[in-house]
């Protein structure tokens, strides 16, 4: 057995107070279809205790909590100086994060478009076809399983030798932990390739009251699949609504009295223009999500 890579969890049933069983996954995608040379990489954490599951970026999970300490911090010392944003820690680039909820596994998952983080409850579960396939991934014994899901094709490894009916993402049901998961089309790929039992993961210490962090892990607005797939079409259509929503709400005055670095008085219909062309050339980067159903 690699003691760095992975540990056996023998005790399903037993679960220290404030303690969970993480599991890491390298998660390597590509987000643009046109530039298949161009894969992608993160680290994504499966964090299960004897009430579910949640799977989130490890960089997301980092530089929001820090970013969350500092603003904190600012605030307590009456907002004098600069707010450290931490420049030298790598930003988040998954903001989807997946939620289980034991034994039901009644499942929500929350995405970010725009500046908005939606919360959305899921009603579709994989449904499985186990094949008799079996394969040596890592130290594990696993056996193969196929599903159609959020329009893709998925094969999957599971391994019996981790007593959890869980696994990365939105997938779960298969008599075993999932080792390892790809799609037909290779674009999207989660191995597992580490775990540990460690304390619960919670940056509600950080949370600041009645304050909603624009752009860095928020309020959550929760939607049906069909409001978010509405929100998407709307960003898609005006990627700025969101922040003309905003400014909309700031108090007579502060708007025009916005300046640049420079001193200058912004411009807000060329802030706008600009916003709007990063916006849609960020959107035709990344046009190769793990979910196409999701964003029809």
């Amino acid at each position: 057995m690699k003691r760095n890579y992975f540990v056996v969890l023998a005790f399903l049933s037993v679960f220290a107070q404030a303690q969970v069983n993480r599991f890491f996954y390298d998660y390597k995608y590509i987000a643009d279809s046109t530039n298949r040379a161009e894969v992608k990489s993160d680290i994504m954490l499966l964090d299960i205790d004897k009430s579910g599951s949640k799977y989130y970026s490890r960089e997301k999970f980092i530089s929001d909590s820090i970013t969350k300490a500092d603003i904190l911090k600012h605030m307590k010392s009456g907002f004098g100086g600069s707010i450290n944003m931490k420049k030298n820690i790598k930003p988040g680039t998954i903001f989807t994060s997946v939620t289980k909820k034991y034994p039901d596994y009644n499942m929500s998952f929350s995405e970010k478009v725009g500046n908005t983080t939606y919360k959305v409850a899921e009603d579709q579960k994989p449904e499985w076809k186990i094949l008799p396939d079996k394969e040596k991934i890592g130290d594990y014994n696993t056996q193969k399983a196929t599903t159609n899901y959020g329009g893709r094709t998925w094969t999957a490894w599971f391994s019996t030798d981790i007593p959890f009916q869980d696994g990365p993402y939105k997938f779960y049901g298969l008599p075993g932990l999932i080792v390892k998961i790809e799609d037909k089309t290779g674009s999207h790929i989660m191995t597992l390739i580490g775990n540990k039992k460690t304390e619960a993961a919670s940056d509600e210490d950080l949370q600041i009251p009645g304050l909603t962090l624009i752009g860095m892990g928020g309020k959550e607005i929760e939607v049906t699949k069909k409001q978010f797939k509405k929100a998407w079409k709307d960003y898609l259509t005006d990627p700025t609504k969101d922040m003309k929503q905003t400014m909309s709400t700031l108090p007579a005055g502060a708007v025009v009295n916005m300046k640049n670095a420079d001193g200058k008085s912004i411009d807000m219909n060329e802030m706008y223009r600009n916003i709007e062309k990063r916006a849609k050339e960020e959107v035709a980067k990344n046009n190769n999500k793990i979910e196409p159903e999701l964003y029809k």
